[in-house]
């Protein structure tokens, strides 16, 4: 489970009621047109600017934000200097036993054309077009939250300006201009929290993982071609490396001596 996502979220919200507690009365903070008007108001834009089916993948996409694994990019490179190793002393047949072991599906995958016979240049193209791809699918993930994000505000003024409308219709009566600002206000209270403490964070939350993922399958690219063209594995562990920062480095180095 992604703990910061967690952590954030019910943190964020504690401090905004724990405001609301300490500054005044916490009902006039709710308001069910309001709340109408902001979440399905959004949530219907949402629909027209994108397909049925990406709206209701939402459910997946959210699932990755808070439950995405952690990539080990040292044990992946681990595993490739061994692969490299082994294809170094035995040839590239004797690791057809070792990849069904490997649990990277990409990995696994990329191995598999290695020891098919494949040639560099169509592997290349292979595991690219799969990378490209999947760049796109997340792309278009991280698109729908940001689109949220951007219509929760607009949807909250729509929520304010309405509710101005209404309270300008009764101006003979003083007594209600109050209440009434109050409750017009809340919409755009309502998009502005949404927007910021939900959608536009776990927007950036999926563009994380993705770069995430994406450094590890550029990593396993190179690092697959490398053991086709026979380099050395003292070689190819350098080259790795440099996709990580000195921290994994130096986590690599203490685990190879």
């Amino acid at each position: 489970m992604e703990l910061g996502t967690i952590v954030g979220l019910i943190s964020g919200i504690v401090l905004v009621f724990t405001t609301i507690f300490l500054g005044g009365e916490f009902m006039a903070f709710i308001d069910i047109q309001s709340a109408l008007v902001v979440f399905g108001g959004s949530i219907a834009a949402t629909f027209v600017a994108f397909s049925f089916s990406e709206v209701l993948g939402v459910v997946n996409v959210v699932k990755n934000a808070f439950f995405g694994t952690k990539t080990d990019y040292v044990q992946i490179i681990e595993v490739v200097v061994e692969l490299s190793k082994k294809a170094r002393r035995e040839g590239l047949l004797a690791v057809d036993k070792e990849v069904n072991k490997i649990d990277n599906e990409f990995l696994r995958n990329g191995m598999e054309m290695v020891v098919d016979g494949t040639e560099p240049d169509l592997i290349r193209k292979v595991m690219e077009t799969e990378l490209s791809y999947l760049q796109d699918r997340h792309a278009k993930g991280q698109q729908l939250f940001s689109t949220l994000g951007m219509y929760a505000p607009a949807f909250g003024m729509i929520g304010t300006l309405i509710g101005l409308i209404a309270m300008l219709q009764n101006l003979d009566d003083p007594a209600a201009i109050g209440p009434g600002m109050a409750v017009a206000l809340i919409t755009t209270f309502y998009g502005a929290l949404i927007a910021n403490l939900v959608f536009l964070p776990l927007a950036t939350k999926l563009n994380n993982h993705s770069g995430n993922e994406i450094l590890e399958k550029e990593m396993i690219i190179e690092g697959v071609l490398a053991i086709q063209f026979g380099e050395h594995p003292n070689t190819i562990s350098r080259k790795l490396l440099n996709f990580i920062p000195p921290k994994m480095r130096a986590e690599f180095n203490s685990n190879k001596s």
